[in-house]
């Protein structure tokens, strides 16, 4: 009698095509994994807070006429909405070196290769980081802007700077720090991107932020006086900032040059990484 045996049918294997939303809801799940970004996102937002709170509950007529803080961005006058966002620039820093540690942290530790060999055309990984942290850091930092300048009108009770909500370009002035902010955030992942080196991106970010205004302010007067405004967080600041001074950008141009500073980085960030290996 011949027995036959029966060989197992061949495993069935699940054929999955990479999208453009499964790649952007792994990015998704891999933000919210990371420790950083609960830690990076919850210093940026108290930094924001407590700040803002601080300098409106500690403002006095006398200090401010006396050479007190510096005004806000774009302003002449100190006002309510300015000390609120007093954080905005530490904030900024926050926001992007979080930015920079969801792109180039991957090529630190080698996940990138992991990243690519699932999603082989490459873009796609890095539209849907900036997609990612964007939105969270502009719809956080809204919320923490708010808070400040609510918490900040319990400390400028009385004062002649006082300002609520409903008076003329506050609202604008609270959602254009949040939409910087989470400009900024985009603008550390392109750097993470395309220089691939989270201490290097870092340091970039710092210098062109913070050092490339200061250093500019030892050109000649024409010549700084005309590129000034068009710094990236001078034309940044320009979006949250309540009255327009006469050397600065309007809040509209303002938000297109640095959106545009953060595009070309984009663009820069995009050839790099089709054209060179992980």
């Amino acid at each position: 009698m011949t027995v036959t045996s029966l060989s197992p049918a061949p495993a069935q294997t699940a054929k999955y095509k990479v999208t453009g939303v499964r790649v952007l809801r792994s990015e998704w799940a891999k933000f919210w994994s990371l420790r950083s970004s609960w830690i990076t996102l919850g210093v940026a937002v108290v930094l924001l807070i407590a700040l803002g709170a601080i300098a409106s509950a500690t403002y006095s007529p006398d200090m401010a006429n006396n050479g007190g803080p510096r005004n806000g961005p774009g302003s002449g006058t100190q006002d309510a909405v300015s000390l609120a966002l007093l954080g905005v620039t530490f904030a900024s820093l926050a926001v992007g070196v979080l930015g920079v540690l969801l792109s180039a942290g991957e090529y630190t530790t080698g996940m990138i290769r992991s990243t690519l060999a699932a999603v082989p055309r490459r873009l796609p990984v890095l539209w849907s980081k900036a997609a990612v942290i964007g939105p969270i850091g502009f719809v956080l930092t809204t919320i923490g802007a708010f808070a400040a300048f609510q918490l900040g009108t319990l400390g400028l009770h009385g004062e002649k700077i006082a300002l609520t909500m409903g008076d003329d370009g506050v609202l604008r002035s609270l959602v254009g720090a949040g939409l910087y902010l989470g400009l900024v955030a985009v603008f550390g992942v392109a750097l993470g991107v395309l220089l691939r080196s989270s201490a290097g991106a870092i340091a970039v970010l710092v210098g062109v932020l913070l050092i490339l205004p200061g250093l500019a302010s030892l050109l000649p007067d024409s010549i700084y006086d005309n590129i000034n405004p068009y710094f990236p967080s001078n034309a940044g600041s320009a979006v949250y900032a309540l009255h327009q001074s006469s050397d600065a950008l309007s809040p509209g141009a303002g938000l297109a040059v640095f959106a545009g500073w953060v595009a070309l980085t984009l663009v820069g960030a995009a050839l790099r990484l089709r054209r060179a290996d992980a």
